[in-house]
């Protein structure tokens, strides 16, 4: 059997990942990709970038151990092919260019650094439209610590994206401003004008978490009244006892409260009364761009 094995890297505001993929190519469909596994780091370059404008020495440092780390996992598991994309924090960040250069010194990696646009289009990459209703629309929301990328889907086509700086960690630092809250609302308000029904699809390790704690089985929907209810019963509990009593990780019990809002004003906004969450996202995009490019 023919394998091949690919590795993206995803350097969030928020955590930084290494996805593993086998890829199985098939004559009758296409190719097959199956996730081998996934290491998540939380290095919360967000916090450094949107408060004050670089990367600490800090977090700098332990990206480095980070990236080396992954150079080694890859080399291990004899990837032939690998992409590693930083979003918003990196995209801020004063310092980015010299991280770039001291990263690749350390670890051998080279890191492209991307904007929303073509984040939205890796995140298309992940062949999301096999997941659709051809009869339906659909918004692609991918919810992050510095941004959220909005995809619409309507009868199987890709019609349009667009990215805006409304992120959990922005949120919690209180660095969103107004315009581009009010951007993302009246961007989804103008859409939702044109489509009578309209589901999203949710993406991103908080609407994930959500998910899980509903106990739903995987292909059902979130329904608005959960993510409303949830979103009450989550401002109940400061962020300790939501790490205590509700089991969350110390990384994930702070921003999952932005990310429901998020999420809970995208819905009410586009009068859409139910989220799909398939577990997919910016690295399993880049494994597929990278296998379709090649």
């Amino acid at each position: 059997m023919e394998i091949h094995k690919y590795a993206a890297i995803d350097i969030g505001s928020n955590a930084i990942r290494l996805l593993i993929a086998n890829i199985i190519p098939t004559e009758d469909e296409g190719a097959m990709f199956k996730k081998s596994s996934l290491i998540r780091v939380p290095i919360r370059l967000g916090a450094d970038a949107f408060t004050v404008g670089k990367i600490s020495e800090n977090n700098v440092v332990r990206m480095e151990h980070a990236m080396k780390a992954f150079s080694h996992l890859m080399t291990v598991n004899g990837i032939e092919k690998y992409r590693a994309c930083a979003t918003s924090a990196m995209r801020e960040a004063s310092n980015s260019d010299e991280i770039l250069a001291r990263v690749k010194k350390e670890s051998g990696i080279d890191i492209d650094i991307i904007d929303g646009r073509e984040e939205a289009k890796i995140i298309y990459s992940t062949q999301i439209q096999e997941l659709l209703d051809h009869d339906k629309t659909y918004l692609y929301v991918d919810v992050g610590g510095g941004s959220t990328e909005l995809s619409l889907f309507s009868k199987g086509k890709f019609l349009e994206s667009e990215s805006f700086k409304v992120g959990t960690i922005r949120l919690l630092n209180k660095s969103v401003t107004d315009d581009d809250w009010e951007g993302l609302k009246k961007w989804v308000m103008n859409v939702a004008e044109k489509y009578d029904d309209i589901s999203l699809i949710g993406s991103g390790g908080n609407i994930n978490k959500l998910f899980k704690m509903s106990g739903k089985k995987m292909g059902k929907p979130l329904y608005l009244d959960y993510i409303d209810s949830t979103l009450d019963y989550l401002k109940k509990f400061s962020v300790d006892e939501r790490v205590k009593r509700l089991d969350l990780n110390v990384d994930r019990a702070d921003v999952i409260v932005p990310a429901t809002q998020i999420f809970h004003t995208i819905m009410r906004r586009a009068n859409a009364e139910k989220v799909y969450v398939p577990k997919i996202g910016l690295s399993d995009g880049i494994i597929r761009k990278l296998y379709e490019d090649k």
